[in-house]
């Protein structure tokens, strides 16, 4: 039998990271020692895996209504990280039940951007009711409504961000968002570090947008 990965539990910006991966698309299985990670993005599952030092197979997964839509997955097994995630507040079956986390106040942005890579968007257009405005938005999203609204609280008490909830009713779906000012001061936290682990076509959607804001104020 392949023994159990050793992953480390002390806390980094690579784990903090990993946990806001795991918080959106990831998943316990009840046994106490497995674990998964699922995207559509393979870089994301490769960035995974490099922040953990695991290295089991990423597998394909296709849509069952389009076979052209695939999404990759890692499964693997450590009952000590396990553990420690069921310490910080994640567990099985956790989509619409996950609340706040214990996340240490110097890795929080690196969770954020984490959840950002994960289930999280960003967008920008041009405001056509007034001439030059240029808008953008960052998005978390959520089926836990406590979660967000604890993102919520955290962001407020650290940088004095309101931002919004919408609500996809049809999707069972939360979204919480900042507009530019707001989005700007928490963009700056998370990519405080590039030498951090990141999504490289997020970070280049929304560092674009940054710099038309900057020649358009």
């Amino acid at each position: 039998m392949r023994p159990a990965n050793k992953i480390k539990t002390q806390w980094s910006s690579n784990l903090a990271y990993v946990v806001g991966l795991i918080a959106t698309d990831g998943c316990l299985y009840n046994d106490g020692r497995h674990m998964a990670f699922v995207s559509k993005d393979l870089e994301l599952v490769k960035i995974f895996k490099n922040c953990l030092g695991i290295k089991n197979k990423i597998s394909i997964k296709h849509s069952g209504y389009d076979q052209n839509k695939a999404a990759y997955w890692v499964q693997f097994g450590d009952i000590k990280f396990y553990s420690f995630l069921l310490s910080i507040g994640l567990t099985p079956a956790k989509s619409k039940t996950i609340a706040g986390l214990k996340i240490p106040n110097k890795y929080f942005f690196d969770f954020l951007r984490g959840s950002f890579d994960g289930d999280g968007t960003f967008y920008s257009y041009w405001d056509k009711r007034w001439a030059s405005s240029f808008m953008f938005y960052l998005e978390f999203i959520s089926a836990s409504l406590k979660h967000l609204q604890w993102v919520q609280k955290r962001l407020f008490f650290i940088l004095k961000v309101k931002g919004h909830f919408n609500t996809s009713f049809g999707a069972k779906v939360y979204q919480l968002k900042y507009a530019k000012s707001e989005a700007q001061k928490i963009i700056a936290k998370m990519y405080a570090n590039e030498k951090n682990p990141m999504l490289e076509r997020k970070y280049r959607k929304v560092y674009t947008a940054l710099a038309i804001n900057r020649e358009n104020p």
